[in-house]
């Protein structure tokens, strides 16, 4: 065993990105003694790429982060500059909350949270071996200057970074971001110790001076009037006075020939880089290559911060040389004059096939390993968090001998997150959506509390008094779903209300459940226009949270009761474990495919085996009656 100048750690997170913060965060936060190495600690949660947090499906996982004890939601809050609540016009299933950031505040915040933890430290160094036994135990890491930090649990979050290479049309070199350098042998160690590693490609747009564009020649896009937090915590926001906007432009013709001028020089189309760039966040030369039918795309044009003119261009994602980037940008309606302060590129960087994880994020090889991020093929900020979030925790978990918590597909988009990634793979990055949940009618981001702040506290991230601030609103909840439940609407009551929202009249009392059930009628209004149900619900102090959530438990209670026998039944194959030495090769009557794709992945549950591709119905029977025998 090497030994080491330093004290031995309990775990050891290398990377300082959303995955490593998080991760580091949580790991600590258990008690036990944590290093974070980073490259470059200026940089800790830096926002390489959109300075925002949420979106479609993301929102949801940001809140869950933050349901369960993780960093990023009231960070979030603490740096935004704008919220927005997108899909408002469609089920409270599809609502997603997204914010704009300071970029640089939000990095401020992020370190000084991490500092904040007293069982964390710090150290600004490169990584470059990954220190494994000949019993396939992690027992720490060997940074370039020669040092060897010790611990049983490391974690690797190296998001873009291992041998990243930049492509800014023909010209290319080593990086991890822009003015970054690559890391390089972690890859080369894991390789060596039998891992499987591939290639992938991801891009950022062009920054510009937003005092050079004529915002006349664009559509404005405001915040919400009521902005809505992204952590539980959160008792007012800085956006809640203030809000800055955000713009939209379009591209045309002219920008698209312009475009196209340059594509013999650019890396995508002339093989420099060959690994595959996510598939939900085109390059724009990419866009209107494939879309070759749309004669315009949108621009978001996003400000970066409150104290800076600096903007990013939100869909202008590119490789493409620097001047073919300028001459199409100012050909964009109102950005005749533009400026731009730094130029778009295409990164192409190392990750490992995640087949090789266990749903824990620890290698299935080299025990107390953790892969968490971009190492695992995924994509985002949010994304690459709630892996950090988990694979911290469950480090944390094993340095002090506890089983980890996995998180189960109807429990959290973060478990549908990593069970996508253990049991399907991907070859490309991926990104999660709505889509992605089959339970998405119970996973809402107005819920995550309910469903993981108990968790949270149990696995020790979440804290007694946040755990009782939570219990007090969950009695609230209950408590004003059984007065309103209960209560009957009357027609002088009601139909001055119903006529305002174009609904119709009440003829006699009914059950107010049965009123709320129509889509344009609100319980908060209900609430407004009724003297006596405002009395029954007097004694609860019901904020607007606690009213829209018994709002969406009694319209959605017949798809939610669903989804809930649904889940039940899947979990019952989520209990059924296989064992970790089971050989498929004798199982006779499984498909030489079945027994190729539960080889490799080894799934930990029947739940998984069954929903890897290529595995058949027939094949999971075959295999429990197997098991059962």
């Amino acid at each position: 065993m090497i030994e080491s100048l330093y004290p031995k750690y309990d775990v050891i997170v290398v990377g300082g990105g959303h995955a490593g913060s998080e991760a580091a965060a949580s790991a600590a936060r258990l008690g036990v003694r944590t290093l974070l190495i980073s490259m470059n600690l200026q940089t800790i949660g830096q926002m390489s790429c959109n300075p925002a947090i949420g979106g479609v499906a993301k929102g949801q996982i940001v809140r869950e982060i933050d349901a369960l004890g993780g960093i990023m939601g009231k960070v979030t809050d603490a740096a935004s500059l704008q919220f927005r609540m997108l899909n408002l016009s469609k089920g409270p299933a599809m609502w997603s909350p997204r914010a704009q950031c300071d970029r640089m505040l939000y990095a401020q915040l992020i370190r000084d949270e991490l500092e904040s933890i007293p069982t964390l430290e710090m150290r600004q160094d490169n990584v470059v071996e990954i220190l494994i036994s000949d019993s396939n135990e992690v027992y720490g890491v060997k940074t370039q200057i020669g040092q060897t930090f010790l611990a049983e649990n490391v974690v690797i979050t190296s998001g873009t970074f291992l041998n990243g290479l930049i492509h800014i049309g023909e010209n290319q070199y080593g990086g991890g971001r822009s003015g970054e350098r690559a890391s390089k042998g972690i890859t080369e160690t894991l390789i060596k110790y039998g891992f499987e590693a591939g290639r992938l490609k991801t891009g950022t747009p062009p920054r510009i001076d937003g005092r050079s564009l004529d915002y006349s020649k664009m559509e404005i896009q405001l915040g919400d009037d009521n902005p809505v937090p992204f952590s539980y915590e959160t008792k007012e926001l800085p956006t809640s006075k203030k809000q800055l906007p955000c713009w939209v432009a379009y591209t045309d013709d002219l920008v698209h020939d312009s475009l196209r001028e340059g594509f013999d020089r650019s890396p995508m189309f002339n093989g420099r880089i060959k690994s595959t760039g996510p598939r939900y966040c085109p390059s724009i030369e990419d866009k209107i290559n494939r879309f070759a039918d749309k004669d315009r795309h949108q621009l978001f044009v996003e400000p970066e911060g409150w104290n800076t003119y600096e903007m990013y261009i939100n869909g202008f994602s590119t490789s493409l040389p620097e001047d073919v980037q300028y001459k199409s940008l100012r050909k964009v309606k109102g950005f005749e004059n533009v400026v731009m302060m730094r130029p778009g590129y295409a990164i192409e960087y190392d990750f490992f096939p995640p087949h090789q994880i266990k749903r824990s994020l620890e290698t299935k090889s080299v025990h107390g390993l953790f892969f968490a991020g971009q190492i695992n093929g995924t994509t985002g900020y949010e994304e690459a968090a709630c892996q950090g979030l988990m694979a911290g925790l469950n480090a944390g978990l094993r340095a002090k001998k506890n089983e980890p918590l996995v998180l189960k597909r109807s429990e959290a988009y973060i478990g549908v997150l990593i069970d996508d990634l253990v049991s399907k793979g991907t070859n490309e990055p991926y990104r999660m959506f709505t889509s992605r949940a089959e339970h998405r009618i119970l996973l809402r981001q107005d819920n995550a509390d309910l469903r993981l702040t108990e968790l949270g506290h149990q696995a020790g991230l979440v804290d007694d008094e946040r755990l009782q601030n939570f219990l007090i609103k969950k009695a609230e909840i209950d408590s004003v779903y059984a007065i309103v439940t209960d209560h009957s609407t009357k027609p002088d009551v009601y139909n001055a209300y119903l006529e305002s929202v174009n609904s119709s009249l009440l003829k006699q009392s009914i059950k107010l459940p049965n009123l709320l059930s129509r889509p344009e009628v609100h319980l908060d209004d209900m609430i407004d226009a009724d003297d006596e149900l405002k009395m029954k619900i007097a004694g609860a102090t019901v904020n607007k949270s606690v009213v829209e959530q018994v709002e969406i438990q009694i319209k959605y209670s017949g798809y939610i009761q669903k989804e809930y026998e649904l889940a039940s039944e899947l979990n019952r194959q989520e209990n059924f474990k296989i064992p970790l030495a089971i050989n498929y090769d004798r199982i006779q009557s499984l498909s030489t495919e079945a027994k190729q794709k539960l080889k490799r992945v080894m799934p930990e549950t029947i739940g998984q085996a069954s929903r890897i591709s290529g595995v058949n119905p027939s094949d999971i029977a075959i295999l429990m009656v197997y098991l059962k025998n």
